[in-house]
């Protein structure tokens, strides 16, 4: 067979995995067959796989473009059909062909998913139970399962392998972002109970901005304006959220404001922002190797950033001991800088920060940890994944300064809630709801006359933008 030589190596796959439901499959990429029709179809596939592992070589097969493997496979298919006399059309030869690619280099039944544009998220709890994330909204795949827990934890390592990545027994959590920028994180037993899991985060490809989250009700226009000027003008901005909130996504629609001109240094943990600026650094942490060496943190990367002559510096998200690095660029210089944070208020982020710092072993009297975020912080940025499926800024708030050992802020948006709504097409229930702005004047109105952008700051806190 041309493209492939003799078998060498190991077997990535196994009798077994393939007997994961060819009839699965053939339903995950919308083929309709009947039981039968189904099980020849998977007695024909069994039998091809097994004769074609005797003739490839896994080795050079891995190394071959996905499509070139992929036509290699379907004329083994035909050779393989015609030679024993199996009557199958070109149709079910595509098919059968994807899925023997799929189970030889891919991610097996999952593969037909990841290339899926309308799920977000993947979510793996054990070989039988797969579910996904469409428009906010979690689903489970009945017609998806893998065999075993042995084939679910082929697939895990396979995907640990692209990425340079061990998991096992001895090392069984792995978190890293796939080539396509996607986040997996993998977790097996002892640690996971029930089986293998893995959450997969998807890269979006559409690259969404402010303009666009207004035509899809995640924000309002005054309130997307508000969040452009707070851009321009160079305001310190904290993203709040829970997982899944938007938060990474509001942050990559922010940066775009960005002037063209400055130098940003971005530090991830799995790279996700895609800044359109000519001028970016994109820095990325790395764990510990399996010797428990090298491992490269946050707070590494802030430290060193600090000296690359940044204008600003973007953290996709303070989780720890950087944080007071963080707090410390922000107050000395770095205006303008971004990042996210885990809460479900703005007065909740404020609290994790304090707490972040002092569980970092700074033994800091409260009121000179909350004057440090007073003077780094100009304004929070509320995100929630409301019940509805979407996602929404719920809350804009400043922070004005410290009265005492509390910290001061005021809202200069919120989301008021309304009513549910029952679309009557589609039967799909939603929220409906007002963004209202609080009439008060902010802090950093004389920084917006500096820049000269005072009267389309006042139009969007009147909501006449």
């Amino acid at each position: 067979m041309a493209g492939f030589g003799r078998k060498t190596g190991e077997d990535n796959g196994s009798r077994e995995a393939l007997e994961a439901g060819e009839g699965l499959i053939l339903q995950a990429k919308g083929v309709n067959s009947t039981p039968s029709e189904q099980d020849l179809l998977k007695s024909f596939k069994i039998k091809a796989y097994e004769s074609l592992m005797e003739r490839i070589d896994l080795v050079a097969a891995n190394k071959m473009e996905p499509e070139n493997l992929r036509r290699e496979v379907e004329r083994f298919i035909v050779e393989f059909s015609t030679d024993n006399n199996i009557q199958i059309n070109s149709r079910e030869q595509r098919i059968i062909a994807a899925s023997l690619v799929d189970d030889m280099i891919g991610l097996g039944p999952i593969e037909p998913i990841v290339h899926d544009d309308s799920v977000t998220d993947i979510l793996i709890n054990g070989p039988n139970s797969v579910f996904v994330e469409r428009q906010g909204k979690l689903e489970k795949l009945y017609n998806v399962k893998f065999h075993d827990e042995a084939h679910l934890q082929q697939i895990a390592r396979r995907i640990a392998s692209r990425v340079g990545r061990r998991v096992d027994e001895s090392s069984p959590m792995v978190d890293a972002r796939l080539s396509d920028g996607s986040r997996v994180n993998i977790i097996m037993p002892p640690l996971s109970l029930d089986g293998t899991s893995i959450s997969i985060r998807k890269f979006s490809r559409v690259n969404i901005t402010l303009d666009k989250m207004i035509a899809n009700a995640n924000i309002s226009k005054p309130m997307a304006m508000l969040l452009k000027i707070a851009s321009a003008i160079r305001l310190n901005v904290l993203i709040s959220g829970g997982t899944g909130s938007g938060k990474t996504t509001l942050l990559n629609a922010m940066s775009q404001l960005i002037d063209p001109t400055e130098r940003i240094v971005t530090i991830e943990d799995s790279a996700e922002l895609r800044l359109q600026q000519p001028h970016v650094v994109r820095l990325e942490s790395r764990p510990p190797n399996i010797e428990g060496e090298g491992e490269i943190t946050i707070r590494d990367l802030v430290k060193n950033a600090l000296r690359m002559r940044p204008d600003r510096i973007i953290v996709g998200e303070v989780r720890g001991d950087e944080t007071i690095d963080m707090l410390q660029a922000m107050n000395t210089g770095h205006d303008g800088s971004m990042s996210t944070i885990h809460a479900n208020r703005p007065r909740e982020a404020m609290t994790r920060l304090e707490n972040m710092m002092s569980m970092a072993g700074y033994e800091m009297p409260v009121r000179v940890l909350r004057s440090l975020i007073v003077g780094a912080i100009n304004l929070i940025v509320q995100t929630e994944r409301m019940r509805d499926g979407i996602r929404r800024i719920t809350e804009i708030t400043e922070i004005t300064g410290l009265e005492g050992d509390v910290i001061m802020m005021h809202d200069l948006y919120k989301f008021e809630y309304q009513e549910d709504v029952v679309d009557e097409e589609s039967g799909k229930s939603y929220i409906r709801g007002v963004f209202k702005a609080s009439g008060v004047a902010p802090h950093f109105m004389q920084r917006a006359q500096f820049y000269g952008l005072d009267k389309e700051l006042k139009d969007s806190l009147r909501g006449e933008v």
